[in-house]
């Protein structure tokens, strides 16, 4: 199994892992303060070529980081797939830069305004349909450059849903029908007039409940994590991506939650997908987007304390200090996955040639104390 390096200014340089066949590095990049996902990917063989996949691009200041990335690591490569998995800014703002420095053969990303038309109804008659696309756009002004960019340079934009194919990758989630129901209960559209809105529209409220609570104790067989949370709509219209990279399983989740990652289990038990062994912990490691049940559904059962039979990492800005949430780190744990988290250094899983100047990561250490439920 391929191991996880991190990319730092000085360190013990060690030699990256050779492996047979296909060749292949994930390297997520920091962000800054602040939350947010930039992920380089390059896979393919000697001789053959190699695809180059980005997915989303952190904050406006983000889009630096990643051109650098390519320049040094990639150079003269084109950007054969773009994913940004939802519209949230600290995913999109720094795919502009990125757009406007590289050539993109393919931008998959999903434009709530194009189903204006399939949730009109929800707004009581209080917009015209053009009313209603012009402000869906002017709330998601990156998506609309994106999509402009996208344009005029000739990349070919793809909707992202389930059983769509990326590269080397398979969208696993979302449904289409899910994600167009769900437009009316993101942050960024207009306040709906009908009754049915979801859960997640109490999350602020839970959120400031919680952060008031006291810590608790876990241990190895104690996990309190809880099995009813909830994200946001936003977050759960995350793009779930996977592929089977020489065989080692790869699952990339963004800020998705349960339920888009229940979702996505159906959809790969179907097509007899195999368990990852290098997972995203979706949303910088926030507790309110995975659940006991689902983690056992996705990375297996708890093991025996000291099994390690996967890598996961997290995406934390430099100064989120609360981040990863040690309930989901402990979770991860648990269940043989050890955790890695990026904050102000790089992290990159790959195997064949590897970068040079790549040192081993150190994994985040199982809490004894935890955030109280």
């Amino acid at each position: 199994m391929p191991e996880l390096r991190t990319q730092l200014t000085h360190g013990q340089i060690e030699p990256s892992k050779q492996g047979k066949g296909m060749d292949f590095e994930i390297d997520f990049l920091p962000v800054g303060e602040g939350s947010g996902d930039a992920i380089v990917i390059r896979y393919g063989e000697a001789g053959t070529g190699y695809w180059l996949h980005v997915v989303d691009g952190g904050s406006t200041k983000t889009a630096q980081t990643i051109i650098n990335h390519i320049d040094t690591y990639y150079p003269g490569y084109r950007i054969n797939h773009m994913v940004l998995s939802h519209a949230d800014n600290d995913h999109a703002a720094g795919l502009v830069g990125v757009m406007e420095r590289f050539e993109v053969e393919h931008l998959w990303m999903n434009r709530p305004w194009l189903y204006a038309d399939q949730i009109l109804h929800h707004f009581h008659g209080n917009f015209t349909l053009q009313g209603l696309i012009d402000d869906i756009k002017e709330r998601h002004p990156y998506l609309v450059e994106i999509e402009t960019l996208a344009n005029r340079k000739g990349t070919v934009i793809h909707e992202a849903f389930q059983g769509q194919v990326i590269g080397a990758f398979t969208v696993l989630a979302p449904t289409k029908d899910r994600y167009v129901n769900a437009i009316p209960d993101f942050g960024k559209t207009p306040d709906r007039y009908t009754t049915e809105a979801t859960a997640s529209l109490s999350v602020p409220l839970l959120r400031s409940l919680l952060a008031q609570a006291k810590r608790v104790l876990e241990t190895w067989d104690i996990e309190t994590l809880a099995n009813n949370s909830v994200t946001s709509a936003s977050n759960e219209s995350s793009v779930v991506q996977y592929s089977a990279l020489d065989g080692d399983a790869v699952l990339l989740t963004a800020d998705v939650g349960p339920l888009g990652l229940t979702e996505a289990a159906d959809y790969g038990h179907q097509l007899g997908l195999a368990r990852p062994v290098f997972v995203q912990v979706p949303h910088h490691g926030s507790r309110r987007n995975v659940t006991p049940s689902v983690l056992d559904r996705w990375l297996g059962p708890k093991r025996t304390k000291g099994t390690v039979i996967g890598s996961a990492i997290c995406s934390v800005g430099s100064s989120k200090t609360e981040y990863p949430r040690a309930q989901v780190t402990n979770a991860f744990m648990r269940r043989g996955f050890a955790v890695f988290s990026t904050r102000e250094k790089w992290l990159s899983w790959s195997k064949g040639g590897g970068h040079p100047g790549a040192v081993s990561a150190t994994a985040e250490a199982f809490a004894d104390e935890v955030e109280a439920p």
